[in-house]
């Protein structure tokens, strides 16, 4: 049950993606160098500028998949003044002192898209300039000044500090999710799909068709997995789901060999036989009485692949193989970040939280599957007719 409570936790963070990650950019890509490798809890200023282009509407699905995309740059500051109808604000270095780039932003510019083809002017103590939509903002500056006090400057704090690129670790381990449930559930049904059909038609018909079958089952198993992904992968192409799909062509090699020895055997009981007596066509008999007996080691071996595919498809990540960057891997980021293991400098947790994500979602489908296998073998079950 915790296991499953673990899988549960792991899908909802996959599924509500950007709008509950503190980093909701597209792939929680949003760097700032200023403030690399910061340890957890960290916490600065930032400076949200108004790009000045007009907001791209999006599906609800596009930004549960990829992110929303931010309509602000971000700038790390370790102060800021207004002088004017200007923002004058100080670079973060993280150095002490800080002597950090001092930098000057119009009020407006900051807070909204203006247009940059119409001049801006003052008159008195207001600000009166055009938006990229054509409308036309008269401003008082105080107000202008609080509005950009309130929205555009910004509290953030970093719960598991920044990677090497400044980027929020949280969010990107976050944003790992996503790519480690979804190739494990589509390589499995791609196993599924392959194995149950091969098996299905080694163990029903057997004869020649069984013999094809096994030689190419042997075939497959002989090669080693890595090689076979890596050779598929160069074969469609390299992206994320060109991935999903090298992994899923892999395993379905072992759902073929549990579906034909279950098949074998029930091929031979008596419903069967009886099927074949009323003229039921044999497709009727594999799909309606024959495949719905052998579903339950299906689900169980399936349990332990979707295991698997989380540990192949870090392996290619770490290797460089696995969804192109800068798409957020458990695998990806550990070798990013896999020499600060040696250096003893107080980062090795940013190589350390990413295995321990993947072994505790690995290691829960695995006892989900243990579960699975012990609830439906039936000489665990008791037998309570007698009592």
């Amino acid at each position: 049950m915790f296991s499953l409570l673990v899988i549960i936790l792991t899908v909802i963070v996959a599924l509500l993606g950007p709008f509950i990650r503190p980093d909701s950019t597209p792939k929680s890509n949003d760097q700032n160098l200023e403030i690399t490798l910061k340890q957890p809890g960290f916490s600065l200023q930032i400076l949200k500028i108004r790009k000045n282009s007009l907001s791209k509407e999006t599906s609800l699905f596009n930004q549960l998949i990829w992110g929303i995309e931010s309509e602000y740059r971000t700038y790390p500051i370790y102060s800021y003044n207004f002088e004017g109808t200007d923002i004058v604000v100080e670079k973060y270095t993280g150095d002490t002192p800080n002597n950090g780039e001092v930098i000057r932003f119009n009020l407006a510019d900051v807070a909204y898209p203006i247009d940059a083809t119409k001049h801006a002017f003052i008159e008195g103590s207001t600000i009166n300039f055009y938006s990229l939509e054509g409308k036309q903002y008269s401003l008082e500056i105080e107000s202008l000044k609080t509005e950009v006090i309130e929205n555009n400057i910004e509290n953030r704090k970093y719960y598991l500090g920044t990677d090497r690129y400044g980027r929020d670790f949280l969010s990107r381990i976050m944003a790992g999710t996503w790519i480690s449930l979804t190739v494990g559930l589509i390589s499995v049904f791609i196993s599924i799909i392959i194995g149950v059909l091969m098996g299905a038609l080694a163990g029903y018909f057997r004869g020649w068709i069984d013999d094809v079958i096994m030689w190419l089952i042997n075939v497959v198993w002989s090669i080693p997995t890595l090689l076979l992904i890596i050779a598929i992968t160069l074969a469609i192409g390299k992206d994320f789901w060109q991935v999903f799909v090298a992994v899923g062509l892999t395993m379905w090699v072992e759902v073929a060999r549990v579906v034909r020895g279950q098949v074998l055997s029930i091929r031979e009981k008596e419903f069967v036989e009886a099927g074949h007596a009323l003229g039921f066509t044999n497709y009727r008999i594999i799909y309606r009485h024959i495949l719905p007996n052998v579903m339950g080691p299906v689900v169980v071996i399936s349990a332990a692949n979707f295991a698997a595919a989380i540990l192949i498809e870090a392996g290619l990540s770490f290797l460089g193989l696995g969804a192109p960057p800068p798409q957020a891997t458990w695998g990806k980021i550990i070798s990013e970040h896999r020499g600060y293991i040696f250096t003893g400098s107080g980062t090795e947790y940013l190589t350390i939280i990413p295995g321990v994500a993947i072994m505790i979602l690995v290691l829960a489908f695995i006892f989900i599957g243990n579960g699975l296998r012990d609830s439906l073998d039936s000489k665990t079950q008791k037998d309570f007719t007698s009592l």
